[in-house]
């Protein structure tokens, strides 16, 4: 069977690069199988795409808030009727379960919905004038043509959560897909093309960022910049954006802390600390990558969770038997490995995993085993650094003032959780903790649509994403004085 061949998005056309080159896309859970090939774009597709943006740019800003938001409830309902497969490309592109990939869809589903929502509620205010006779009143404006530049981990939800609300402002946008990822993004622009999206208001442009990543951010013409990915290549599209004074939004990396006192609901704890770390195979920017649990629960705790780590079933994402699935490529294991050799060089005391899933039925896929160290120290590299895999690092604490200093020395601030029944402990930490998500008694994971989401520290730079600041990012205020 002839895999499909996928092609750019320009101007309301599906075109082939200018380079003439194409890469192939294979399943990670089975390498050889290949799901597609794609555009390998050059830096004249980028402009071309950034031109058409521009060209729509005016028309569209100029279309009522209302009608652009009846394009995104079409969309939302054509996702609808196209539930699964996404998610099933979703499973085969970047790996995940189909549960976990099911759960995608339905994130994706509702930021639309939500941000469609939004078309009639984009409101400025009215305020009294010190001058007689004067009306003083803001409204927002779309900031004009935007990139969105996202990863391989949520090839449908974050895309869609940087686009709809880019759209419903009145942006024109060009839009870069990870590069392992990109099918199921290609989908999501189908879907607000068949709703009814006029030309050159959505641009997809598939290629190594290497190439021509910097195409969506140093060109004049791009007002607003939306990256979800590395900290270090956050911060160097930061500086790059600041040259042209472009808008720019970055949701980084994290080290996402569970804190178990030895009051909380344990059994809780544990099933949160096994969804934050294991689920998605730990590739999450919120996912748990260490647990500060009490001391005087510790041992018992630790014995109890590796114990169930020890019974999750890895296997393909498409078999609903399967809780961990394969990582997202080759790259990606090899990193895991690398993290955990560094982890024994360091004195870390590796209690079950590290190292690649042995299973004979998963030689062809990118499968490895869920991890724990402990005897972490603070200032390891394990302790320290975003692993981005199912790699979990235990510590021990006295009390809640001291669990709050091992989760608050890192150098991310994205999502943190506790779990206590003790309320003046749940505020104490509510008050002192350097994250941008708090959970108390849930995991790290995720978050609800109608929330800002995003951290502080190095996880994050500008304005957060989605709930009403998703709003506040792709638009500007503009204040108006009329006398007479």
């Amino acid at each position: 069977m002839t895999k499909i061949v996928y092609k750019n998005y320009i101007n309301g056309e599906w075109k082939n690069s200018h380079s003439k080159k194409i890469y192939d896309i294979y399943n990670p859970a089975n390498t050889r199988e290949k799901i597609g090939s794609v555009q390998y774009s050059s830096d004249a597709d980028v402009n071309e795409a950034i031109i058409a943006a521009d060209k729509a740019a005016k028309i569209w800003s100029g279309t009522p808030a209302p009608q652009r938001a009846d394009i995104l409830f079409k969309a939302h309902r054509i996702m609808q009727n196209r539930f699964d497969e996404l998610a099933e490309s979703i499973t085969l592109e970047e790996g995940k379960c189909i549960g976990d990939a099911e759960g995608e869809v339905k994130r994706s589903l509702a930021v639309i919905e939500f941000m469609a929502g939004e078309g009639r509620r984009m409101h400025g205010y009215t305020a009294p004038s010190e001058s007689q006779g004067t009306l003083d009143y803001t409204y927002r404006k779309p900031l004009g043509v935007v990139s969105v530049i996202t990863p391989w981990n949520f090839p449908l939800a974050i895309p869609a959560w940087k686009i709809a609300p880019a759209l419903v402002c009145g942006n024109t946008v060009v839009f870069k897909p990870a590069f392992s990822t990109p099918i199921t993004a290609i989908k999501l622009v189908e879907i607000f093309e068949e709703a009814g999206l006029p030309k050159g208001v959505l641009n997809i442009v598939t290629g190594s960022s290497s190439d021509i990543g910097s195409h969506f951010v140093k060109n004049e013409i791009i007002k607003g910049v939306s990256f979800t990915g590395s900290t270090e290549v956050g911060t160097e599209i930061n500086k790059m954006a600041s040259k042209s004074l472009s808008k720019v939004q970055c949701e980084m990396g994290g080290k996402n802390a569970v804190i178990v006192m030895d009051d909380g609901n344990l059994e809780k704890a544990q099933e949160s600390i096994l969804q934050g770390a294991f689920g998605s195979s730990g590739q999450r920017c919120t996912a748990t990558s260490r647990a500060i649990i009490h001391q005087n629960i510790f041992d018992e705790f630790v014995k109890k969770l590796v114990s169930a780590t020890n019974k999750i079933c890895v296997g393909a994402g498409l078999n609903r038997e399967s809780d961990m699935s394969c990582l997202a490529s080759k790259a990606q294991l090899n990193q895991i490995q690398e993290y955990v050799d560094i982890g024994l060089s360091e004195g870390a005391t590796l209690l079950t995993g590290g190292k690649k899933n042995s299973n004979k039925d998963l030689e062809d896929g990118y499968f490895f085993q869920p991890t724990i160290f402990k005897d972490v120290e603070t200032n390891m590299r394990i302790a320290k650094e975003e692993i981005f895999g199912p790699v979990l690092t235990l510590f021990k604490c006295q009390d809640i003032e001291e669990a709050i200093a091992i989760c608050n020395d890192s150098e991310f601030g994205l999502s943190s959780s506790i779990y206590t029944e003790n309320i003046h402990k749940a505020f104490t930490y509510i008050e002192q903790i350097e994250t941008g998500i708090i959970h108390v008694n849930s995991p790290t994971l995720g978050g609800e649509v109608h929330m800002p989401f995003g951290g502080i520290k190095a996880s994050g730079i500008g304005n957060r994403e989605q709930g009403l600041e998703a709003i506040e990012f792709f638009t500007e205020i503009v204040s108006v004085y009329i006398s007479h």
